[in-house]
């Protein structure tokens, strides 16, 4: 039997982790194959507790594991969770430093495509690094540690010997994702947490790995090897009755990278939801044209609990769009919108910005089709190469940021040819302040309720933020310009106009 502390790197970056405090799910599964395998477990969530690789010193000098293991990990599907490595393989340094004797797993998509890298990085401190789907590999690889067999035996690994990178066989996919064992019981649960009105406790689930399509920005397709798995809607519908009423969970995020794929299936997943009637808030991302096929059903969306929905409408021309290989067209981000609209769901959409082609005019026109189709919440990733993506290889000669702790999506990678990186941290910025800036008399004018109490503490969020983060990035308030007038002024009438308790009007001024 080996102990296994299961560590999550303290990684912050703006936007990514700012609405909620999601469980490390990944962390959860894979502690769960340890479990079940005969090992002891145990998982400390730096992120989320906001804590310090002095903390993580702590952990691993008291409860004293013979393995401890980390992700590049970030609360989301994975496609960008390449900023994490830095801090993560520091948290696995940590850990040999207190005894060199532990052996130290790293894991998640950038490992799985970059090892050799993380490997013959000079002092390294990863023993193994685990490719591709984990919780097999983990379970086999432990019990080579126990019975001193031969590392070649376990399949999915990486390694160095005697100088030379190795590179086991690829791991066949699990047959049947319902067999995981997630380690519910391992979570200190007071720690996750919605952050929007009417707040509560957060949990995520999987309900299906994989994607087929092909966006060139995006790890899925390449890390799931072209195949997507789905579980038993049945076994779906069990587990989220037990964080419902073991746990006490009222919002679920389901981060699966494309959980509607089969529609016969997600109708099955709604119409159990239904029928539970737990009062479980749910969250998912999915794509356009899943939304459009879906016309017919999407009152069911809401009626299951579905109160949020992402999805990447990325660009303002279809050119642009075919670029990003979406298969999607501004006419579809447009329906599909508008039919959302009509179901009361709330819609957080993303317009990227800082391709190799941006203009000023261009980042205008991303504006200006954020504010035409006028989703709830407008977000607005920075296009980011991540280094196992088909977009690595075709802007290559744009990139001017290596340290991988940047590519949070929220940060300038690619120079663009006729803008700087510093003028892509402008115009993210204005992309904010504009659009939510005409979007603050919108929420304002609302009636009392679910949606206007949602949309005010969102922003209150959002601006909470949003001077740390352009602080941090060096680009000060006389690059970027004060908070426009027309948000100052809406902020001010909402302090005057609030007639509840105050505490969203205060938060929102400050």
């Amino acid at each position: 039997m080996s102990r296994v502390l299961f560590v999550t790197p303290p990684y912050r970056c703006w936007g990514q982790q700012m609405i909620g405090n999601w469980p490390p799910l990944h962390l959860v599964h894979l502690a769960g194959a340890a479990v079940k395998a005969g090992h002891d477990a145990k998982i400390y969530d730096a992120m989320y507790k906001d804590t310090s690789y002095e903390e993580i010193r702590h952990q691993v000098e008291t409860y004293k594991p013979d393995v401890v293991m980390s992700l590049d990990y970030l609360p989301v599907t994975g496609a960008i969770s390449t900023c994490t490595v830095p801090a993560a393989i520091e948290a696995l340094r940590v850990a040999k430093q207190v005894n060199p004797d532990i052996h130290t797993l790293l894991g998640g998509p950038h490992p799985t495509f970059m090892y050799e890298e993380i490997l013959n990085e000079e002092n390294s401190p990863i023993d193994i690094v685990l490719r591709g789907e984990m919780e097999e590999t983990l379970a086999d690889l432990l019990g080579a540690y126990a019975d001193e067999r031969p590392l070649d035996e376990v399949k999915g690994i990486a390694f160095v010997r005697d100088g030379e990178t190795v590179a086991t066989p690829q791991r066949p996919h699990i047959e049947d994702l319902d067999t995981l064992t997630p380690a519910w019981d391992l979570l200190e649960w007071e720690d996750y947490h919605y952050n929007i009105d009417p707040w509560g406790r957060m949990a995520s689930i999987l309900t299906s790995r994989g994607c087929m399509m092909g966006c060139s920005f995006c790890s899925q397709r390449v890390f799931w090897r072209n195949e997507w798995r789905a579980r038993d809607p049945y076994k779906v519908m069990d587990e989220i009755r037990h964080l419902v009423e073991e746990y006490q969970v009222e919002f679920i995020t389901m981060i699966d990278a494309y959980p509607t794929f089969d529609r016969k299936r997600w109708e099955t997943i709604l119409d159990l939801l239904i029928e539970a009637d737990l009062g479980v808030q749910i969250l998912i991302e999915t794509r356009v044209e899943d939304i459009i096929r879906d016309e017919d059903i999407l009152h069911k969306y809401r009626e299951a609990g579905i109160m949020h929905i992402y999805v990447g409408l990325e660009t303002s021309t279809d050119e642009l769009l075919s670029s990003l290989n979406k298969g999607t067209t501004i006419d579809m981000n447009e329906h599909a919108v508008s039919i959302l609209k009509k179901h009361d769901i709330m819609i957080e959409a993303s317009f990227m910005i800082g391709f190799p082609e941006e203009t000023w005019d261009s980042i205008k026109a991303t504006i200006a089709m954020a504010e035409k189709l006028n989703p709830d919440i407008a977000v607005f990733p920075i296009l980011t190469p991540m280094p196992y993506t088909s977009l690595h290889t075709e802007v290559y000669d744009r990139i001017r940021v290596w340290d991988y702790s940047k590519y949070n999506i929220s940060t300038p990678i690619i120079e663009p040819h006729d803008m700087s990186l510093t003028d892509i941290t402008i115009a993210l910025s204005r992309c904010y302040m504009t659009f939510y800036a005409n979007k603050m008399n919108e929420i304002l004018a609302l009636p009392e309720g679910f949606k206007r109490s949602y949309m005010l503490s969102a922003m209150k969020l959002m601006m909470r933020d949003y001077g740390e983060h352009f602080d941090f990035m060096g680009v000060g308030k006389e690059k970027i310009g004060e908070v426009p007038k027309k948000m100052v002024e809406a902020m001010k009438k909402l302090t005057a106009n609030e007639k509840t308790t105050g505490k969203t009007a205060n938060a929102v001024a400050k």
